[in-house]
């Protein structure tokens, strides 16, 4: 698998990332996003769903657990932290969002279990001091990062 870590300073520049990972994504794709709170997760996602086309603003759906962003590829973003189990996810219809024509981000996605696919997108963020962060994308078998 293909893999590249990105060190950003900034939520503009995190959101650089997201818009640079967007042209990659296919239908049916899932973006798994792992760590810390306050670590840019949300700022990631942004980006991907702009570069992606979606509109709306994108904020956390930490108390609705799931935003639907329209846009030619539409934008099924996800936020697992308040789960107690991946039953939970599968009762939010996670089958059809994940098998449907939009691109699934996970924020906590460690949280999806065995619901999560093989083959999915791995974006792991560490604070690696104060205000800068470091992204690393893991890209599914045969598929590229820019």
């Amino acid at each position: 698998m293909d893999n590249k870590c990105f060190s950003t300073a900034s939520e503009s520049e995190t959101e650089a990332v997201g818009e640079l990972l967007a042209p990659q994504l296919r239908p049916g794709d899932v973006v798994a996003l792992t760590g810390e709170l306050g670590s840019g997760k949300t700022c990631l996602t942004r980006g991907l769903a702009r570069g992606l086309g979606a509109s709306g603003p994108v904020t956390s759906p930490t108390f609705n657990l799931l935003h639907e962003y329209a846009g030619p590829l539409p934008v099924y973003h996800f936020d697992l932290y308040r789960l107690k189990s991946a039953q939970e996810l599968e009762d939010l219809g996670w089958e059809e969002y994940s098998a449907g024509n939009g691109v699934c981000v996970l924020e906590w996605a460690e949280r999806a279990g065995s619901l999560l696919p093989a083959a999915h997108w791995a974006v792991r963020f560490e604070i690696a001091d104060a205000g800068s962060r470091r992204v690393c994308i893991q890209a599914p078998k045969g598929r590229d990062i820019p």
